[in-house]
């Protein structure tokens, strides 16, 4: 995972929009990239009995400590080869954070193997086929990268919604459902006329539900 200095607020935010389609109860959640542990309060609200982090930046590894039980600071391959995660956890959150990785099949098939009987996975992704990057290829000519957001400077790895899912299902999950990132303004419009169809190209986020097998 690469590591670069990024925008005030980067690894602060809150993924109340996640937490909210989580099933409940929650149980014991890990959270995967877990930044300052903003998600963390909002799983804790939404009733989790336990959550645990992992996450590679010290700085905010040790904001986040005070917000959740307990913090791995190191890479997620090397915290789940480590006997330092109190496993089997109900939920596990990777909000952001397959993209970074440099084998992100590897690291959901371990992640298998710290899940409770039934366990949830859910996962958000930056969206390959968003109708920004195909013009932007198509048209100027260059790939667009950006300090932070959908073609963020440290993305690794890229997939469509149905790569997502096949690398999931192969991982030793059941993928439940997928679904896109909330459409506003315009991009909302479009997707009406479109009747829903050109969803995947106007999505700049999937979202994923799975079960452990």
């Amino acid at each position: 995972m690469a590591v670069t200095a990024k925008p005030e607020g980067y690894y602060a935010v809150e993924r109340t929009d996640m937490v909210a389609e989580l099933p409940r109860p929650l149980g014991r959640v890990l959270d995967v990239g877990c930044g300052e542990g903003g998600t963390g309060r909002a799983l804790r609200a939404a009733g989790a009995t336990a959550v645990w982090g992992v996450e590679l930046m010290p700085e905010a590894a040790d904001r986040a400590r005070a917000v959740l039980d307990g913090v791995v600071c190191a890479p997620v391959e090397e915290a789940l080869a480590s006997d330092t995660l109190p496993g089997p956890f109900d939920t596990i959150c990777c909000y952001d954070v397959l993209e970074h990785l440099v084998d992100p099949p590897a690291v959901l098939a371990a992640l298998s193997r710290l899940a409770a009987p039934g366990a949830r996975l859910h996962i958000s992704i930056p969206n390959a086929r968003h109708l920004s990057l195909v013009l932007d290829l198509l048209f100027r000519g260059t790939f667009g990268y950006r300090d932070s957001g959908h073609r963020d400077t440290t993305h690794l790895r890229w997939y469509t919604r149905r790569d997502l899912v096949a690398i999931v299902d192969a991982a030793g999950w059941a993928t439940q459902w997928t679904r896109p990132s909330e459409l506003a303004g315009r991009v909302r419009v479009a997707d009406r006329l479109t009747l829903g169809r050109a969803k995947e190209l106007l999505t700049l986020q999937w979202h994923l539900l799975a079960v452990a097998r």
